[in-house]
């Protein structure tokens, strides 16, 4: 069996002329292309991404909160008229990072008006030499300050979170991959394992690690990786979409030789198969497999992303909304993206309400893959969700609607918590 970009991009249900296109060029034409395509690409950065036009007033942020309870982080931001915003933050990383938030973040925006978000990104990104601190260190707090101001102008605009980053919601229902890592365990185990948990989604695809994770080509156990592969297949047959990651398992050399066996098996893409920090040998690989190449979940550059996007380095783009400073920041990759004719499908990470956030900011991709990652939902934190199951039926998850964030935290959940202070 073979696979291609090409099958992979229409099967995504979309695609650009420009992107699709096998172009051969004069040097000069070349160069006039690349012009025209850093201009593009330049003008997507600059263009506003929410759409707020509704809040003719200035919304002056009156107080920041960030909220603990034992483990659990949640931030609360309240305007001067009272509109309050309410977010879970990412707490595997805000455990350690909590005092970025309270020291280099809560600050600058007291007094600020929320409708300015995307000019305050800029500008908090100078204050006090943060940029000092990219990476998740400090976009996993910022992200966690964005969806509370989010839900909050999504409350007085009357408008949901994926409203609010595009005029048109292009998919109010997901269709998820069930994602799973069994690394540790033989490739017998690891199908089994596989197997029960897509079949408990009823997903129509699936993802599964191979290597080791940034492991310099060591494979746990031995020999794993290169069983499984073929298995999968075997076991779900030849309709299933089938993604794997390999969490920057190899060098470029190896990652190619396993490319090429998913190749065999008609994979659907290949996520990080070099350290995701390796662009020239992310490009090396891209250009070797005829499988799609994805990454992005570690990029914590706009630059970055902005090269990968140009290069073709990658096929598809795979911010994590938490990882890369939230969903305004997210949208201009996936913007580039679009303009090269490649999907994005956005990494979720960790705990909290992840897979939430994921699923509006997809409800507003026009390039939106055809299948984004579920790990199940986090039924310890309590809420309503009059809209949505927030579970998956039939492989598809319903995107709540309703203003903000469209579902409501428990209270009493909420009161249990107490104020961080610096």
């Amino acid at each position: 069996m073979r696979n291609s970009r090409r099958n992979f991009i229409k099967k995504s249900g979309w695609a650009t002329a420009a992107g699709m296109a096998a172009i051969s060029l004069s040097p000069q034409a070349y160069a006039a292309e690349n012009l025209h395509q850093d201009e593009a690409l330049d003008r997507i950065l600059k263009e506003p991404v929410l759409r707020i036009a509704e809040l003719k007033d200035p919304v002056w942020i009156a107080s920041v909160e960030l909220l603990r309870r034992e483990d659990n982080f949640l931030c609360r931001v309240r305007s001067k008229d009272g509109a309050e915003g309410i977010s879970v933050s990412n707490n595997m990383q805000m455990i350690h990072l909590y005092p970025i938030f309270v020291n280099r973040i809560q600050p600058f925006f007291i007094g600020k008006d929320a409708r300015e978000w995307e000019s305050l990104l800029e500008e908090v990104y100078v204050y006090q030499s943060n940029y000092k601190l990219q990476n998740l260190a400090f976009w996993v707090p910022l992200a966690t300050l964005e969806f509370a101001i989010l839900d909050l102008l999504g409350k007085m605009a009357d408008k949901s979170m994926g409203a609010l980053l595009a005029d048109t919601i292009y998919h109010p229902e997901i269709s998820v991959y069930q994602a799973n890592n069994y690394r540790g365990k033989s490739a017998e185990e690891s199908i089994d394992l596989i197997e029960k948990h897509v079949r408990e989604t009823e997903a129509r695809a699936l993802k599964f690690k191979v290597g080791g994770r940034m492991s310099h080509n060591k494979d746990y156990p031995p020999g794993r990786t290169e069983k499984l592969i073929p298995l999968v297949r075997q076991r779900f047959g030849e309709n299933m979409v089938i993604y794997a990651d390999s969490n920057g398992s190899y060098t470029a050399d190896e990652a190619i030789r396993i490319g090429k066996i998913m190749e065999e098996y008609a994979y659907d893409f290949y996520e990080e198969p070099v350290p995701f920090d390796w662009y020239e040998e992310t490009l090396q690989v891209s250009r070797a497999v005829n499988i799609p190449v994805a990454g992005g979940e570690q990029e914590p550059s706009m630059h970055g992303f902005r090269w990968l996007i140009k290069e073709d380095a990658l096929d598809i783009v795979q911010p994590d909304i938490f990882y890369f400073g939230g969903m305004v920041r997210s949208m201009k990759v996936a913007k580039m993206a679009a303009l090269k004719g490649k999907p994005c499908t956005p990494h979720i990470s960790g705990s909290g309400l992840g897979y939430l956030y994921m699923m509006h900011f997809v409800s507003a991709l026009v390039n939106a893959g055809p299948f984004h990652e579920f790990k199940g939902f986090n039924n310890e934190i309590p809420l309503d969700s009059p809209t949505s199951s927030l579970n998956s039926e039939g492989g598809k998850v319903t995107v709540p609607t309703g203003p903000g964030l469209g579902v409501t935290l428990d209270p009493d959940f909420v009161e249990q918590h107490r104020v961080v202070e610096g």
